[in-house]
């Protein structure tokens, strides 16, 4: 039976609380670059709700994962379980590297 992303263990985390929106930016493409070098394939990045739950970083992360220098990267994005953060969070699924011919 095949695991939901919320069962694989979490290859790394990433914490984007207290920052500007363009440091969180930054972070998150070095965030996903790095995981995928390294082979991660379930991450969990942490946005936290905003005020009123209406929070700039936690609304621009899945428009980020969408930009051309990660989309290749990112096979899923979902809202974590509660237990992981809720809607404070994310879980982000990388895809596996492809195989270069021999």
């Amino acid at each position: 039976m095949k695991k939901s992303a919320s069962e694989k263990p979490i290859d790394g985390r990433l914490d984007l609380h207290g920052l500007t929106l363009a440091e969180a930016h930054k972070r998150t493409q070095d965030f996903l670059a790095s995981s995928a070098a390294s082979g991660a394939r379930a991450l969990l990045i942490i946005t936290g709700k905003g005020q009123g739950g209406a929070g700039r970083i936690r609304h621009e992360l899945p428009h980020w994962l969408e930009t051309a220098s990660l989309r290749p990267l990112v096979q899923s994005i979902k809202a974590a379980p509660p237990e992981q953060g809720g809607d404070g969070a994310f879980l982000v699924s990388l895809r596996h590297p492809r195989k270069s011919a021999p």
